[in-house]
């Protein structure tokens, strides 16, 4: 029987309490899941350096679980999915705008790819998080830790 793996991509910008429920709440779907930070190949290298400190923060979040793997990918996230063996991308879904724009990519990668997307909705506690938000809260000098995960939670 082939490993069931699935590719949950983002910026992860950052990596917040509703990106590490989704994970949790799909740890149990898969043989192991790829956390994949999009990289803009155009970006700046403290852009770079953000990311591959992305990729130690949430690595170390998950350093007792070894379904877990933590990559940064430059290109299209079907691509990364073949590379990797991966069936299905999971994404996950906050609001109806969130819904229709994944479901519009979500056909369109199965119709071009075959690989199927699996949707997660958020919790309704979460629903409001999002790394843009963060980022915006943090620049303003707020306490941002209450939606960031901490390791050994």
């Amino acid at each position: 029987m082939a490993e069931r793996i699935a590719i949950f991509p983002g910026s992860f910008n950052p990596f917040t309490i509703g990106h590490k429920s989704v994970v949790d709440r799909a740890l149990p779907l898969f043989d192991r899941l790829i956390i994949a930070i999009g990289v803009n190949a155009e970006k700046a290298d403290a852009a770079a350096e953000q990311t591959r400190q992305l990729v130690y923060s949430i690595r170390d979040l998950y350093a007792g679980d070894p379904r877990v793997e933590v990559c940064a990918y430059h290109g299209l996230t079907t691509e990364l999915a073949r590379e990797r063996g991966a069936r299905w991308i999971l994404r996950a879904v906050r609001t109806v705008k969130d819904f229709e724009y994944e479901a519009q990519l979500a056909d369109i990668n199965r119709r071009l790819t075959g690989i199927e997307t699996l949707l997660l909705f958020s919790l309704p506690e979460h629903a409001s998080i999002s790394s843009s938000v963060v980022r915006e809260l943090a620049s303003y000098g707020v306490d941002t830790s209450p939606f960031i995960p901490q390791i050994n939670q």
